[in-house]
């Protein structure tokens, strides 16, 4: 299994294949709009922004499995996002990440990547960085704001 052989969902239910992505790098983030780190949609927007045309594509995995912080329906959420904190990248619909039900792609991510909790995410916000060729870069703690990530995002690019 390779992150090329995934798929997710638009809000509406459209599928997203991560093939579509390959020779981009990607931001992998499980979001909430109601959590004490929503205001790094901000900076996710902004490297979004400022790194899009060189590469780029910014992932968000809305998930409620952390204290209901995504109580919203998919496109309630996804309308959130962008009148609350003007996203414009890609949103999916909501997921899992831990658990019997976890999203293929947090699956594969966590196998390869594991973090201070094993092969759990801790918390929302939680951010996966994927080069062009499709491997697993670096996985990044939910306190990590998007702006420290910056060059590990130049890194993968110039490579």
């Amino acid at each position: 299994m390779e992150f090329y052989d995934l798929k997710a969902e638009t809000p509406q239910g459209k599928e997203i294949p991560m093939s579509d992505f390959r020779d981009k790098a990607v931001l992998v983030v499980n979001t909430a709009t109601q959590c004490g780190l929503t205001p790094q949609f901000e900076g996710l927007e902004k490297l979004h922004q400022t790194y899009g045309k060189k590469g780029l594509v910014v992932l968000g995995f809305p998930c409620n499995q952390f204290l209901s912080q995504e109580p919203l329906g998919n496109d309630e959420m996804e309308e959130a996002c962008k009148i609350n904190h003007g996203v414009t990248f890609q949103l999916t619909k909501k997921v899992d990440v831990n658990g019997s039900n976890t999203h293929p792609v947090f699956k594969y991510l966590k196998d390869t990547l594991g973090g201070t909790l094993g092969k759990k995410i801790k918390w929302n916000f939680t951010k996966f960085l994927i080069t062009p060729e499709g491997k697993p870069f670096k996985r990044y703690a939910p306190t990590t704001k998007p702006e420290k990530i910056e060059d590990d995002i130049k890194q993968v690019l110039k490579a």
